[in-house]
């Protein structure tokens, strides 16, 4: 696979979490809906061993963790829930091996990136990783080792698919704006340098890169921390349509020149209360921003991803579905705009 460019065309996919407990239907519903770009689903109702951190920690095998009752907590040696959540992660890879083995386009894994995990994750005496220099690098670091093998081991069930790892870091800004509070809750962690962020990125998305996949990192917050994800390989970032503000749109152009891609999230994450938007509805968003943006022409705008604004844990199961098929349909929809510019 050429790991510089994920995609020729518009396509869609999810943003990782589903509702829900059972872990085969929802992938049933995932390939269904979006089977040109599937990917692996979190499902956090499962419990903290299946939530997002948890998830990403039991790709990690180079060090001890174990679940304390504040949470995640670096450990000598991996405890019980450590056990349970690669367990399960190894289950569900046999599911996936079972009913995707003959994919054969893009499919996607997700893992929290290093910056949220220490924001996460505590030191064996309390308060977060994120506190320690030693600690988060060295976090970040098994996560690079934890990532190469993870992608490795989907590579060999899903021989015929192209791997994209979407790196979630959520919580990357606050990082950055030394917002997140101490264990006591009356201080802050100092900020983190652009250059410190980026070199944990660097060595995650180098492992991304070392086993053959391609990479995108995932912020859903209002402000996408564009200059530090400028100094690493990402290929792409996928943001919250709704929430990108117009100071940043400079920031995604230049992303855009350097031959970066982008997925949008425009498909709300839950139900909305009134009448739900229509895809036509959707692609018009789409086509707003891009011409805000300064395309004018609709058969020049870059490939895009569309995805739902972020994940679907909170949605129905009916939600969930009819998310996944609106994005699908607004990407073809943008295909098809771009096809008749082009005629």
């Amino acid at each position: 696979m050429a790991t510089g460019n994920q995609a020729t065309g518009n396509q869609a996919t999810g943003i990782g979490s589903m509702p829900g407990e059972d872990f085969g239907d929802s992938m049933q519903t995932v390939l269904g809906e979006v089977g040109d770009f599937p990917y692996l689903v979190e499902l956090p109702q499962r419990g903290v061993t299946a939530s997002m951190v948890g998830r990403t920690l039991a790709a990690i095998t180079h060090l001890g963790l174990d679940l304390q009752p504040a949470g995640w907590r670096l450990t000598d040696a991996s405890g019980l829930d450590h056990r349970r959540a690669k367990s399960l992660l190894a289950r569900d890879l046999d599911t996936v091996e079972e009913l995707a083995q003959d994919h054969r386009g893009h499919f996607k894994l997700q893992v929290t990136g290093p910056w949220t995990l220490a924001a996460n994750v505590e030191r064996p005496r309390g308060d977060k990783v994120l506190a320690d220099h030693g600690a988060r690098r060295d976090l970040a670091q098994a996560l690079a080792e934890g990532v190469r093998d993870y992608v490795g081991d989907v590579r060999r069930r899903l021989a015929g698919a192209q791997i994209v790892v979407q790196v979630d870091e959520p919580a990357l800004p606050a990082v950055l704006a030394g917002a997140i509070s101490t264990a006591s809750g009356f201080g802050r962690h100092r900020s983190v340098t652009p250059a410190a962020a980026s070199q944990a990125l660097d060595w995650v998305l180098d492992a991304v890169a070392d086993g053959g996949a391609s990479s995108a990192v995932h912020c859903c917050a209002g402000e996408v921390p564009f200059a530090v994800l400028r100094e690493t390989p990402a290929q792409a970032v996928s943001f919250d349509l709704a929430l990108m503000r117009s100071s940043q749109f400079d920031d995604v152009a230049g992303w855009l020149e350097a031959g970066r891609q982008v997925w949008l999230g425009v498909v709300p994450s839950t139900e909305p209360t009134g009448r739900p938007p229509t895809e036509n509805e959707l692609t018009k968003d789409v086509l707003t921003w891009w011409s805000a943006l300064g395309h004018s022409d609709v058969s020049a705008i870059p490939a895009a991803t569309i995805t739902p604004a972020c994940g679907l844990a909170g949605a129905s199961p009916h939600w969930a579905r009819t998310a996944l098929g609106l994005a699908h349909r607004v990407a073809r929809n943008l295909s098809v705009e771009q096809g008749r510019m082009e005629a």
